[in-house]
């Protein structure tokens, strides 16, 4: 039956899996069919492990004496002997030399404090008298931290167990003592949390023979009291006073066999009782799985190799001595830089867009006509502060003369003040470019973290480029404020002229100017705050015109909630809610009075600190402005001059046109000259020095043996994705060996097919419900039925069940 055979080496193909993640030290990531065994503490686990090796190999004594995951492979081969993983090359022949290492090992990791770890011991066993099993013997599951135990030790051992059975490719075996009640059973409970169905689960019953006289598992053991899809099997375990007296292994499995046929309750299953028959059901059921899961695995396997290839890149070729190799990654790694600052300021078009906030190229647009506009705008003067600076110009110019002419020096001294505010706002602006090229600059480095000196000096190199860059590009806006200092150019073709700004200022004073229509500034979504207007913050649709602000129900604009007039309102900041991250400011009458029905002030918050500024903006432009302090009374006094002397009136009306139109002119010209100045001094110079000169600054430096260096942190995790690649790669050779081996061999011999069952056994199992075909193991056939046993009693029963 050589088709067995094949199916037989599904299990040391795990066993090969298991140990080439151990042995490169990689965490498992895949799920390996396997079982785990689970249980109380004082259970039979050990007993039952034991068993099946036939050797007494485990710690013995009270409380937790597993404290880590045992890995235990069982191979059927010639000789005897042991083997551990992290003991390569040495076999042990003696099982009690096994024994003391696995408590050395254990209080190596654990310390002798009773600790527990997760990290698991690999111990294969070879030996004639087992079958191919893998299992994991946990930790006992216990109620009471004693000794120098953490507190919860009930939480870390339960945590623990679940990491491995919570993983569907995992079989448990539920080991339970038969002298408790089974409903409080810690192993049947915690595997029907992760098996609620008990798909996974197989039911060991042991100390069958220290229940009270009179009772019995009948009931259990065929599988009717707490049913599992895989059935439940007995075993008697040897006492202490047979430990104590070193009763043979082979000596008590021959009693256990006597012990279920002279039962009078159990004599009916004994042959699906006892040691052996578990050790034969482990096996047939654990080849099954393994078969069933084996290409589920791969594939997981293979995604897994793809994405550390693709993390890997070309470091897993590297090697640590090759200078050339170091090389050819610098040339690499600022060629990417360079092209990345390029995306960044030029845009991508890649996939990798950032979808949440402006960044790059497209903040600092955002900062040439969105931001560097508004300062401009904020810096911009007040109506009525303007009409007090050019009276007292005016008269300062006149002195104790009375002026017949408007004088145009009370022009150039007015033009000259707002031209020279313009530099703040510019060199602002500088300021808020150069911090986002930082920005960029040290998000395009981050593929460098590996090389943390690399980064260092490329962003220390070009952070010294950008700041003399800076420092040009501020003397030439300076130089630009001065040059418009210099010379008023009131031959401009956009200059009003005093010819237009006397006529415009006799229509202002009479009343007969033609005002411009009530024009849309701004439309949009605001929030309002005022609790007593309406009861917690809403969204409103707002539009804003030059002479009213008006807010909707939404952006429909059809259910109007008010309309509110711009005439002498103000705006102010104010702080934001507790708790809340929108950004808030509030309008108000300067007088005090209400602006909205019981409120002093209407509290309004926007999402963004950009979509504030941009709103504020828009406000100035409609004539709200910020709230200033009180005047001196000296201005005062010029409002009222100014209203007794017409003459006066009409000389201030004029150079306010006059003011008004050149200005504009300014303004137009700086914010479209301003940003072209920082684009050619700044962006451009930063683009071409990295394109052109960034290599040769960075091959001059001195440091050039350490420039490739790696971090210990970057160090660790690619070594870590080395191995794990490694284990990967040498993971898939182990199962495609498999497969080609096992498909050459059911070539050769005809295709496997379990048995039949006997007829009986599918009166037994029929269901009313149709379900798919499970394979499980049977009952012993009828008398007159031959058994198939082709392998020396070696290979289990097991049957096809077609449930109709």
């Amino acid at each position: 039956m050589s088709g067995i055979s094949g199916m037989e080496q599904l299990i040391n193909v795990v066993n090969k899996l298991q140990d080439a993640f151990t042995r490169l030290g990689v965490q498992l990531t895949v799920d390996l069919p396997q079982i785990a065994v689970v249980g109380g503490q004082s259970a039979g686990k050990s007993s039952v492990l034991e068993n099946f090796v036939g050797r007494d190999f485990l710690p013995r004594g009270s409380g937790i004496v597993t404290r880590r995951p045992l890995i235990l492979q069982l191979v059927y081969s010639q000789y005897e002997y042991a083997e551990f993983l992290h003991k390569p090359g040495k076999k042990y022949m003696d099982f009690n030399e096994v024994r003391r290492e696995i408590e050395a090992d254990t209080d190596r990791v654990t310390g002798k404090n009773k600790g527990i770890s997760n990290l698991p011991i690999n111990l294969r066993v070879s030996s004639p008298n087992v079958l191919n099993l893998t299992l994991i013997d946990l930790p006992g599951m216990t109620k009471i931290a004693i000794g120098d135990q953490p507190p919860d030790i009930e939480v870390q051992i339960r945590n623990m167990i679940l990491e491995y059975i919570k993983r569907d490719s995992c079989l448990i075996l539920a080991v339970t003592p038969a002298n408790t009640d089974l409903a409080n059973s810690d192993a049947l409970q915690i595997a029907k949390e992760v098996d609620p169905k008990g798909f996974r689960t197989i039911g060991v019953l042991t100390k069958l023979d220290l229940m009270d006289q009179g009772t019995d598992a009948k009931d259990v053991l065929e599988n009717k009291l707490v049913p599992l899809r895989r059935g439940y099997v007995g075993v008697i375990n040897r006492s202490q006073k047979d430990l104590d007296g070193g009763k043979d292994i082979k000596l008590q499995i021959k009693a256990e066999r006597d012990y279920f046929l002279q039962h009078p309750s159990y004599k009916h299953m004994a042959d699906k009782m006892g040691t052996t028959y578990l050790q034969k059901t482990l096996n047939a059921q654990l080849t099954n799985h393994i078969h069933n899961t084996l290409p589920s695995l791969r594939d997981k396997l293979q995604k897994q190799l793809y994405a550390l290839e693709k993390n890997l890149g070309d470091m897993k070729h590297l090697k640590l001595d090759d200078k050339t190799m170091k090389t050819k990654a610098l040339l690499q790694m600022i060629q990417n830089f360079s092209l990345e600052f390029e995306k960044a300021l030029e845009g991508s078009r890649s996939s990798e867009i950032n979808t949440s906030e402006l960044c790059g190229g497209a903040k600092i647009n955002s900062l040439f006509h969105e931001r560097f506009p508004f300062d401009i705008v904020k810096m911009e003067f007040d109506e009525n502060e303007l009409r007090k600076e050019i009276g007292i110009a005016i008269c300062n110019i006149h002195g104790i003369r009375i002026g017949l002419f408007t004088p145009d020096l009370a022009f150039d001294a007015i033009v000259k003040k707002q031209i020279a505010r313009l530099k703040d706002p510019c060199l602002k602006c500088t300021d808020l470019v150069v911090a986002e090229l930082l920005k960029i600059i040290h998000f395009c480095t981050e593929r460098m973290a590996r090389y943390p000196v690399l980064r260092d000096t490329i962003e220390r190199i070009i952070s010294s480029q950008l700041s003399k860059s800076e420092v040009q590009c501020k003397e030439q806006i300076s130089l630009y404020i001065d040059f418009q200092l210099s010379y008023m150019n009131t031959n401009h073709e956009d200059f009003i002229g005093f010819a237009n700004a006397e006529n415009q200022a006799e229509k202002n004073i009479s009343g007969t100017s033609n005002a411009p229509g009530n024009q849309v500034i701004r439309k949009g979504y605001m929030c309002i705050h005022n609790q007593s207007m309406i009861r917690g913050a809403k969204d409103y649709w707002f539009v804003l015109t030059s002479d009213s602000l008006a807010w909707f129900k939404d952006d429909t604009e059809k259910e109007i909630q008010y309309i509110l007039p711009l005439n002498g309102i103000k705006v102010k900041d104010l702080e934001s809610k507790f708790i809340s991250r929108r950004h808030t400011f509030g309008l108000f009458y300067q007088n005090g009075r209400n602006i909205y029905k019981d409120n002093k002030q209407l509290e309004l918050s926007c999402s963004s600190l950009d979509e504030e500024v941009t709103w504020k903006a828009s406000f100035l432009r409609a004539g709200v402005y910020p709230e200033r302090q009180k005047e001196a009374n000296n201005n005062e006094d010029i409002e009222v001059k100014e209203e007794v002397d017409p003459q006066l009136k009409r000389q201030v009306e004029v150079i306010r046109n006059l003011v008004d139109s050149y200005m504009g002119i300014i303004n137009k010209s700086t914010k479209d000259l301003i940003p072209k100045v920082i684009t050619h001094m700044i962006l451009n110079t930063t683009k071409k020095f990295i394109s052109e000169e960034l290599l040769l600054h960075v091959y001059s430096t001195e440091n050039q043996e350490g420039l490739m260096e790696e971090s210990p942190e970057e160090v660790r995790k690619r070594e870590e994705n080395m191995q794990m690649y490694q284990a990967c790669k040498e993971a898939l050779s182990i199962i495609g060996e498999c497969s080609v081996s096992f498909s050459s061999q059911m070539t050769r011999n005809e295709t496997y097919h379990p048995p039949k069952p006997p007829i009986a056994a599918k009166k037994i199992y029929r269901l009313s419900t149709p379900i798919q075909t499970v394979t499980r193991p049977a009952p012993p056939p009828p008398s007159g039925i031959k058994k198939f046993d082709s392998m020396a009693n070696l290979v289990p029963e097991f049957y096809v069940f077609s449930v109709p």
